[in-house]
Order: structure tokens, then C-alpha cells, then sequence
């Protein structure tokens, strides 16, 4: 079986890249992570935002009216060649930067979290209840720590 990130196609665009915005390879490490093992070819699909466009799409699939860090949309499935779209994320470069500097986080600590974190939700995890949430955090740290991060709920 081959690792995640021989399986995984990545397209990453950048509609904004303030205050800092990673590189295309560190989100494939921080996805394929997240992925572990894939038993099939997977697609991804990242864009870094602003906050306005953070802002007007958190309303319009939240109802929630203010920028935030991630948004995740549930890709279609499998494809007629017999990859698998995962989904896109949407990550606010303001909003990660500012919860960053607010967390005592370095930039990469955080842009690590927020995309294994949406990755997780584009596989089903949630966090609306408390059994939930105790079980995705408990993923998420695992796998941030694989990666060389710390717990980030410490």
C-alpha cells in the first residue's frame, strides 16, 4: 500500500497570502498526514482566502457572520476514474495568523492544525458534541504529534 502522500493529488490556490501563507509541499505533508494510510488515490483541494471571502462564506453555508480559520466542503466521491475527491478547504491566512500570535503559536503550529483539522471533517469527524469533539481532538493531537507539532488544546 502506498502512503497517503503518493495517493494524494493536492491543488492548492492562493487568493491571499497576508499575512503568510505556507507552500503547497507542507500542505501535502500536513493532508497526507491526516489521511494515514490511503487505500485509493484521493483529491484535495486547498484555497487560501482573505477575510471578506472568509466572512461571506461562513455566512452564506454557517449563517454565521465573521471570518473564520477553516471551512471545509465535502467533496462528490468517487470520480469516474476511480480517484476519490475528498473535498476543498478554505483557510482564512488573517484569521490562522491572528489565532496564532493569540495561542502562542508558531505560524506552521497552527496552519498544521487548522489543515489536518479540516482534512478530519472532509472524513466524517465532527465536533458539534462532546463525545465527538473528545474523539477528534484525540486524533488531531495524535497526528500533529507524528508531524512534530505539540497538543494544540494545551
Amino acid at each position: 500500500m502506498k502512503a497517503a502522500a503518493d495517493t494524494l493529488e493536492l491543488d492548492v490556490s492562493y487568493a491571499a497570502r497576508r499575512p503568510w501563507a505556507p507552500r503547497r509541499a507542507q500542505f501535502l505533508r500536513w493532508a497526507a498526514a491526516a489521511l494515514g494510510r490511503a487505500p485509493r488515490s484521493a483529491v484535495l483541494s486547498i484555497r487560501i482566502v482573505g477575510t471578506a471571502r472568509s466572512r461571506s462564506l461562513n455566512e452564506r453555508y454557517r449563517g454565521k457572520a465573521h471570518a473564520t480559520n477553516v471551512l471545509s466542503f465535502t467533496g462528490a466521491g468517487s470520480l469516474p476514474d476511480g480517484r476519490e475527491f475528498l473535498g476543498e478547504l478554505v483557510i482564512c491566512a488573517p484569521v490562522v495568523a491572528r489565532e496564532a500570535r493569540a495561542q502562542s503559536k508558531t505560524p506552521d503550529e497552527h496552519w498544521a492544525h487548522m489543515t489536518v483539522h479540516g482534512v478530519l471533517h472532509l472524513l466524517g469527524y465532527d465536533h458539534e458534541r462532546a463525545a465527538e469533539a473528545r474523539k477528534m481532538a484525540r486524533i488531531e493531537i495524535q497526528i500533529l504529534d507524528r508531524l512534530g507539532f505539540s497538543n494544540p488544546y494545551a
